[in-house]
């Protein structure tokens, strides 16, 4: 019986030896942030509507992330993913240790609008930093490309939680929060209108 939600929907057999799949489980993440995120509610969630979150649970959030990463870590393909998965839990120690009082991800919308890179740009040794599987090994890969300057590759699996909670690219850590600046050219006919001619 097909278990994912696509092959359900789309009525396609499930292989018989599915492919090995090291993403993170992030349900308990994902529960934890609805409760205490400020994202509207979605139907029947339930939401504290005028509190914020509390450095508790900020620091909780970010341990449910961490202990991800750190599971995928112990069984990690190369050094190179280990190495970086280590810089991540080392900045949720950081942020465990001393928790802000608000978390500074980006919301479901801004994940949800993120551009999706079509399969056939994929190289056959692209992969996920995070959980190391190559993109074309999924027969439907969901990848993102973050809008920083390095054009990072992420499945959106992966990367949603670390940008949900800390809104940073998790390579170069370039604020994914910061809005663009659009500079408004002032127009110089403005100036030339003495009489009001122009209505």
């Amino acid at each position: 019986m097909a278990t994912n939600p696509y092959e359900v929907e789309h009525n396609i057999e499930a292989p018989e030896h599915p492919p090995h799949r090291r993403r993170p489980d992030m349900s308990s993440f994902t529960s934890h942030l609805r409760q205490i995120s400020s994202d509207p509610p979605t139907a029947g969630s339930h939401h504290r509507q005028h509190a914020g979150p509390t450095p508790v649970d900020v620091a909780a959030l970010f341990r449910l992330l961490q202990d991800q990463f750190a599971t995928l870590a112990m069984d990690a393909p190369t050094d190179e993913n280990r190495d970086f998965l280590g810089s991540l839990t080392q900045v949720l120690e950081e942020d465990i240790d001393s928790p802000p009082d608000t978390i500074t991800g980006v919301s479901q919308e801004y994940l949800d609008c993120l551009d999706r890179v079509p399969r056939k740009q994929f190289k056959q040794d692209d992969s996920c930093p995070i959980c190391a599987e190559r993109f074309l090994d999924d027969p439907y890969p969901l990848v993102v490309e973050l809008s920083c300057h390095g054009k990072h590759r992420f499945d959106l699996e992966c990367v949603g939680p670390w940008l949900q909670s800390k809104g940073t690219c998790p390579m170069c850590r370039k604020s994914l929060t910061e809005k663009k600046k659009v500079e408004i050219p002032k127009d110089d006919e403005e100036e030339d209108d003495v009489d009001g001619l122009y209505g």
